[in-house]
């Protein structure tokens, strides 16, 4: 945009310079008097110091007098010259230094004839930078059906299999394709044939793109990267342009890798367009499906794709003979965590404190961009501090920040309302901690953070992939748990546990109508989602029940979330000694962490720590508060709390 502006401002200089020359040239000159006299009045003049100027001109004298700007000239007779004329009158030429000849130079005719020209040279500069500039434009449209990708050479790798970890199984797929094209002939010996097409699928931040640029690192053959966006423009056939421009640039650098990021953007189910079934985005999904596997399908081309959304793909793109195999990245379990963290962790000075196998257990749910965050934010915690190595509170305070947001340390609560906080998030712990089925708590905090004024964080004992409904109830009065110790404490609840019971009320109801784990309704699954695939989501949820079976349903979403209620409470009542003893260390401490928070729900008072504001049995109540803030939405799998809830600690269910 600048170098636009900055030529069409030279173009505009040089046409005010060619109206200035012309008008310049159009003024008429001014035409000095010059007076022809004999040759006695330059004698007489220069005898009374008059001469100003003396010029010679082959026979031709000309000068001005100091008295007039008017000039003289006179004519020489052939063979004299003015000094041998001002020597015969008897005057001294030596004394006499206002006498100068001026000889006539040879550039002077030159300059005259480019400056007689000027105008026209300008206007022929001018008209060659409109051509130039129009040669310009007509070679950008033609450029438009260009393809865009970016080609990197395989001489120069920047990502290895080495920079990816968590996702051994999609190495190893990948890693065949890499044989293939380093070595075609021992494949070729069996019968194999090189596979059209890989799809890489998984959430967002699985490593689907750093993976690719791995494979581009490892093959060492050409590899052009290109988004699914940059196929498609406002103009008719531009995408299907670049497409084939995309793979004849691919067939000339043969054995090579094609990446297209996103191809959900023009790889979508045809058919399902809101502008009708022949539009722009399905001519380039057209062209696509004829280069990967048309008539010409004899070329050494693997491309390979990556989407978050398979579901949306057209089927004539997922069959065999063009994408051949579909690699899944889905986010890490623990093993996997823990190599990202020492991949992400590789040239970072570390205190001795650190554990990696403690770190990956909190971390369930997160993908290896997340991981990646959170070590990056552990570094900037420790440079803000001045420390020369990271260590394990740095860390376990970007989990915090990840999780519930950065410390509000301007927050003021009422002391009112940090004891109702303090008792919510012991209500969480506790029960979570007395129950065999649910996530132990590892840390709790009733310091602020985010729109949160506290969070309880679980540590997961194991990778849980599946979950039976014990497991499921034990989560439930886990989740409850804030509410219950809220209403033993003041006789009723606040807008603190909203999250929760939002929570709780989703995980009951999948407990009924997905899992079939109603006692009631028994086997079966109830309710059937609709979705636009143009669009992509979710947009409603179709009943394929009766009014009779939504009464059941709702009916037994209440009787499993009361059954949840009861539990905590019990828990709660029966432990009532342990209980105040937390909210006590917890007052005074503010936050718990680890083996402190083992011993405290073990049942060890600390010493010093003050009492509670108001001391109340389970039976007991007392008026209401202000309510404390309403809780945010964090990550899914972390965290349970209630004023300040991060979510439940479920890293299976959709929660």
């Amino acid at each position: 945009m600048e170098g636009r502006w900055l030529r069409q401002g030279l173009i505009y200089l040089l046409i005010l310079i060619a109206i200035v020359a012309v008008v310049y040239s159009l003024l008429p000159k001014e035409v000095s008097k010059v007076e022809e006299v004999p040759l006695a009045v330059l004698v007489e003049d220069v005898r009374r110091g008059q001469v100003r100027e003396v010029q010679v001109d082959g026979r031709t004298v000309t000068w001005k007098v100091f008295s007039s700007d008017q000039t003289f000239k006179a004519k020489l007779e052939q063979g004299d010259t003015v000094r041998e004329v001002l020597r015969d009158a008897g005057i001294p030429v030596e004394e006499q230094p206002i006498v100068k000849t001026k000889e006539g130079r040879p550039w002077d005719s030159v300059l005259s004839i480019i400056l007689n020209f000027l105008p026209l040279l300008i206007i022929v500069g001018i008209l060659f930078l409109f051509m130039r500039q129009a040669q310009g434009t007509n070679t950008q449209a033609l450029n438009f059906g260009r393809s865009r990708a970016r080609l990197i050479s395989g001489s120069r790798p920047t990502v290895t299999f080495a920079d990816v970890a968590g996702v051994d199984e999609a190495k190893e797929e990948l890693r065949e394709v890499v044989e293939f094209l380093k070595y075609p002939e021992r494949f070729a010996s069996l019968g194999a044939r090189v596979p059209k097409g890989v799809l890489l699928v998984g959430p967002p931040g699985t490593g689907k793109t750093l993976l690719a640029k791995a494979v581009a690192g490892e093959a060492g053959v050409p590899f052009f990267s290109i988004s699914g966006s940059e196929f498609v423009e406002m103009f008719v056939g531009v995408g299907a342009a670049r497409v084939r421009d995309l793979f004849d640039q691919a067939k000339r650098n043969a054995p090579c890798i094609v990446f297209i990021d996103e191809i959900d953007a023009v790889g979508r189910h045809r058919g399902a367009g809101l502008g009708g079934s022949h539009d722009e985005r399905e001519q380039t999904l057209n062209q696509i499906l004829v280069e990967m596997d048309g008539f010409d399908s004899s070329t050494n081309i693997i491309v390979i794709a990556a989407t978050n959304r398979p579901d949306i793909l057209d089927p004539a793109l997922l069959r065999p003979g063009r994408f051949d195999r579909q690699v899944v990245l889905d986010r890490p379990d623990v093993k996997g965590r823990r190599a990202i963290l020492e991949v992400h962790c590789r040239g970072k000075p570390l205190d001795s404190d650190v554990d990696l196998d403690v770190l990956a257990r909190q971390t369930p749910g997160f993908s290896g961009a997340d991981l990646a965050n959170l070590v990056n934010e552990a570094a900037i915690l420790a440079a803000r501090r001045s420390k020369k190595r990271i260590s394990m509170s740095e860390f376990n305070e970007a989990i915090d920040r990840v999780v519930a947001g950065p410390e509000r340390k301007s927050r003021v609560l009422s002391p009112k309302e940090k004891e109702i906080i303090a008792y919510h998030e012991a209500g969480h712990a506790l029960v979570a901690h007395l129950l065999p089925n649910a996530d132990p708590p590892y840390k709790i905090s009733i310091v602020s953070r985010g729109m949160a004024g506290g969070f309880t964080r679980f540590l997961p004992e194991e990778e849980r992939h599946l979950y039976t409904k014990n497991q499921f109830k034990d989560m439930l009065a886990a989740m409850l748990g804030g509410l219950v110790a809220e209403e033993m404490l003041l006789g009723e609840f606040t807008t603190g546990p909203q999250d929760d019971l939002e929570r709780a009320t989703k995980l009951a109801r999948q407990m009924v109508t997905r899992y079939g784990m109603s006692e009631k309704l028994g086997l079966g699954t109830f309710g059937r989602k609709e979705e636009l695939i143009f669009l992509g989501k979710e947009l409603a949820e179709q009943r394929n029940y009766s009014e009779k079976i939504a009464e059941l349903i709702d009916e037994e979403v209440r009787q499993i979330l009361a059954e949840a209620y009861s539990r905590a409470k019990e828990v709660l009542t029966q432990n009532w000694a342990q209980f105040e003893n937390l909210v006590k260390v917890l007052l005074e401490k503010e936050t718990l962490e680890g083996e402190e928070l083992k011993a405290v729900l073990g049942g060890k008072a600390l010493t010093g720590a003050p009492p509670v504001a108001n001391p109340v049995s389970p039976t007991s109540s007392a008026p209401a508060p202000t309510s404390p803030t309403m809780s945010p939405q964090p990550r899914p799998g972390l965290a349970l709390g209630g004023s300040a809830t991060a979510s439940s600690s479920l890293s299976g269910p959709e929660l």
